[in-house]
């Protein structure tokens, strides 16, 4: 009987398209996984890739055994953990990604208490702008908005992403409130500059009544980091267009307020993203029922939601 370990070799080479992928997604070195692939080859007696400097191409034999073996294999997979991880207690790293600003305010503060209860998973957490993947570089999961799903990967929604206008009370104690996004042109635009195109980013505002209309800012300041926005934003320097988890503090503490509470640019969901449903890890199972639990007991959803509008504009005198 062939062994599961030359198998899992084979499926993931098979769908990630090297050695090496397959290796971070299954914590093996990449001699290894070719080696299992090699002894499966040689036990049933026909080659199942073809390769090359570049990537691995299933051949027709290939193809057809992986459609014949799937199902299987991911069955026996799922039974396995299972049962593993009824009887253990969930342990290893737990790889993460997330937003720097986002990451630190929501996720970070939860660490304490998930460590607590899960005292055998050392976190291993990396706090970047960017979209990862998941598979080839070996993450159990990640945190954030706008992703562009892989095959294999699941997201669960934790909350809406939306944009919306703020300014300092300073800044706007002597202007005139505007009254749609038209009229953002009137005032000092603190803009974003994409770190991926290089462009202005450009937002399209949306009311209750489906009504959607550009925001007009200017281009007084550009910087390139939604954290930088914000804080320039709480300065005085103009008026800004930024998400409404990285707003609330300052809200709070008073250092913005919300301009055009009827109008926020819907840019999709928050998720988290993990690998597979059926493969999933004890750790990564837990991490991620953890925080949707966390969102849900704390109504961090509705307090994202630019939709439902805000009374924090600036008092006339």
């Amino acid at each position: 009987m062939e062994s599961l370990a030359n198998l899992e070799s084979f499926m993931r080479s098979a769908e990630l398209g090297s050695f090496s992928a397959a290796a971070r997604r299954l914590a093996l070195t990449p001699a290894a996984v070719s080696r299992n692939v090699a002894m499966l080859e040689r036990n049933l007696g026909t080659r199942l890739f073809q390769r090359s400097t570049r990537r691995l191409t299933l051949t027709e034999a290939g193809e057809r055994f992986l459609s014949e073996i799937r199902d299987h294999v991911e069955a026996l997979q799922a039974a396995i953990e299972g049962v593993s991880s009824e009887a253990a207690e969930p342990a290893g790293v737990l790889k993460v990604s997330m937003s720097p600003h986002f990451g630190t305010d929501y996720i970070l503060p939860l660490l304490p208490e998930f460590t607590t209860r899960y005292p055998l998973i050392r976190p291993e957490w990396t706090f970047e702008n960017r979209q990862v993947d998941l598979i080839a570089e070996g993450y159990d999961a990640a945190i954030g908005g706008g992703f562009e799903l892989a095959p294999g990967t699941v997201a669960r929604v934790l909350a809406p992403a939306h944009i919306v206008s703020v300014a300092s009370p300073g800044y706007m104690k002597d202007r005139p409130i505007p009254a749609n996004p038209a009229d953002l042109a009137n005032l000092d635009g603190i803009q974003m500059r994409s770190s991926n195109t290089s462009r202005i980013r450009q937002w399209v505002m949306r009311n209750a009544a489906v009504d959607e209309m550009p925001a007009a800012l200017t281009e007084k300041i550009v910087l390139n980091d939604p954290a930088a926005i914000a804080r320039a934003a709480s300065l005085g320097l103009g008026v800004a267009m930024i998400a409404m988890p990285d707003s609330l503090s300052f809200f709070e503490r008073g250092e913005l307020v919300r301009l055009l509470p009827d109008w926020y640019a819907d840019i999709g969901p928050i998720s988290i993203y993990y690998a597979s449903k059926t493969l999933l890890p004890a750790k990564t199972r837990v991490f991620v029922d953890f925080v949707v639990e966390h969102f849900r007991r704390e109504r961090l959803a509705e307090r994202f939601a630019g939709s439902l509008g805000a009374s924090n504009l600036p008092k006339r005198k």
